[in-house]
């Protein structure tokens, strides 16, 4: 986490795919770049009639058979930022949901409720040339909004429940289903995290370190808290900055357990209210932004590992940071390739070295099974992070003035 807090941006518009209501139609056909495909939504699948179309406008046609609200989502190729979207399908409903796609591999799915993970999840390939877009930057911008605070809303979506379900194994004393949750239940909050540090104080509720929280004099709750009890220090031990580890610290009751537990369900359920607020938005720049900050993110803690100081989880945070901004990147990362040349030049190097740095991450291991303890990487080793790292993190630096067309680096 970063005590840094970033104001969202309100804009003054927000692009929107086009929808109308639509009736049930025939499997895939197509007339020079359009496609119409079906997507039958249950509360437990999600079904388009065929895998593949041609680029340019499909049409999805959605009907919801199940018992509840779901939405459809098409995501890119990282199987996380969202591209296009339809929510709000109720029971019984027939909608037709319009995209735009380029040639490339994205993923379908569905989300039962409009939380938790994806339903379905199936591979969309589209096949054909790239789309002559005739479209204006602003509506290029207004875009790029919709689909990262949709990308928002799908992780908040998603940590809610992974965190209801690892705060009932803390509360009830199951430490060791609780250890085992802690770092894949922090991956959604992590990816996203400059927009809960725009939220006032409700980034050091939820994720604030011991050692910031006594700085700042605040009561120090969230998930770090939590963590200190589940992997408690032994006389000798220190905290992150030096000092004893067991000063001023003893192991939670079970009703301090109980009233922690209830503060981060409670602090999470609070950032989910508010991201999914009618009047909820974000600015290009903090889009761009919000990939610097992430990666900021890891250089300024994860490398040290003095974010998860007593689980050392650290490199799952790392990978979650790493992720998070590089969706946010690709969000905007058109807009700065057809600026001119030098747009295109810049995201040719930050297209490497995301590449240089998600392989060398991936030499010790990955998010879905874990990853090597961070107390077991040896210093060169945390070196070699360090650079992959500071080797995206120059250019990286610069894609805000691109993307806003303001010289300088």
């Amino acid at each position: 986490m970063s005590s840094r807090l970033r104001p969202i941006a309100a804009v003054a518009a927000i692009g929107v795919v086009a929808l109308a209501l639509a009736g049930c139609v025939p499997n895939p056909r197509a007339t020079g770049s359009s496609t119409t495909l079906d997507v039958k939504i249950a509360d437990d699948s999600c079904e388009v009639s065929a895998a593949t179309a041609k680029a340019g406008t499909v049409t999805f046609t959605i009907e919801n058979s199940g018992t509840d609200v779901n939405e459809f989502e098409i995501l890119a190729d990282d199987k996380l930022r969202i591209v296009g979207e339809k929510e709000n399908v109720t029971p019984g409903q027939s909608v037709s949901y319009v995209a735009q796609l380029n040639p490339g591999t994205y993923y379908t799915a569905c989300k039962f409720q409009q939380v938790g993970q994806p339903i379905g999840l199936a591979a969309f390939e589209v096949t054909g040339e790239e789309i002559e877009s005739s479209a204006s930057e602003k509506k290029q911008i207004a875009a790029a909004v919709t689909n990262y605070v949709a990308y928002i809303k799908s992780q908040v979506g998603a940590l809610v429940p992974a965190v209801k379900t690892f705060t009932d194994a803390y509360r009830s004393g199951d430490d060791d289903t609780a250890r085992a949750l802690f770092a894949s239940t922090r991956v959604a909050y992590e990816r996203i995290e400059p927009t809960a540090e725009a939220f006032g104080d409700l980034d050091p509720k939820i994720d604030y370190r011991e050692v910031d929280a006594l700085a700042e004099g605040l009561d120090w709750t969230g998930f770090h808290r939590i963590e200190k009890d589940l992997w408690p220090p032994a006389a000798g031990d220190v905290n992150s900055d030096g000092t004893d580890a067991l000063e001023g610290w003893t192991a939670s009751t079970p009703q301090q357990r109980g009233e922690f537990a209830d503060g981060l369900v409670a602090d999470v359920q609070q950032l989910s209210d508010l991201v999914n607020a009618k009047d909820f938005t974000v600015g290009i720049a903090d889009i761009s932004n919000g990939a610097i900050g992430l990666l900021d993110e890891v250089a300024t803690g994860k490398i040290e590992g003095e974010e998860d100081w007593w689980s050392h989880t650290d490199l799952t945070d790392f990978a979650a940071n790493v992720e998070g901004a590089h969706v946010a990147y690709g969000i905007v990362r058109d807009i700065a390739k057809n600026k001119d040349a030098d747009g295109a030049k810049l995201v040719k190097t930050i297209d490497a070295r995301f590449d240089d740095l998600e392989a060398e991450l991936a030499e010790y291991g990955s998010i879905e099974a874990g990853f090597t303890p961070y107390d077991e990487v040896t210093d060169s080793q945390r070196k070699e992070l360090s650079d992959a790292v500071n080797a995206l993190g120059k250019p990286l630096s610069q894609l805000t003035h691109t993307v806003l067309g303001v010289s300088g680096s």
